[in-house]
């Protein structure tokens, strides 16, 4: 029997702009505010973190090596607790096409070499791209 039988990990991506953070979540991040955006990247704009130009612009960001790393281990803390049972991340930016779902795909890279079974759901990957003015860091 696995270390992780009965702790599986979920891990959510989802943008701000096509809904609220889903429910049930044990961690909630919000990526808007603190790493630059793809989407202002024309070239990048429609495309997802599914294309590696996508996943490399994200993960070469300043501080988000570091944030999947810390993300891996806080749901491996939530595993090591005593009550077994599953653990539900919630990744956010602002449309879902980018940041979140890059990290979801980092993180979950992170947990599976630890031996953690995960599952990862892009809830607003391939939703039209949202139009909104440029803000925050550039």
């Amino acid at each position: 029997m696995s270390a992780w039988a009965g702790r599986e990990v979920t891990i959510t991506s989802f943008g701000f702009l096509h809904g609220a953070a889903p429910e049930g979540q044990h961690l909630t991040v919000d990526l808007r505010h603190h790493f630059r955006d793809p989407h202002h990247d024309a070239s990048l704009r429609y495309a997802t973190a599914e294309d590696d130009r996508v996943y490399q612009a994200v993960l070469g960001t300043a501080g988000i090596s570091e944030l999947v790393v810390d993300v891996a281990r806080m749901v491996l803390a939530f595993l090591d607790g005593p009550v077994p049972g599953p653990v539900n991340v919630a990744l956010g930016c602002a449309g879902g096409r980018h940041r979140a779902a890059a990290v979801a795909i980092a993180t979950a890279g992170v947990l599976r070499q630890q031996g953690v079974p995960v599952a990862v759901t892009h809830r607003d990957m391939h939703r039209p791209v949202v139009g909104r003015p440029r803000q925050g860091v550039a």
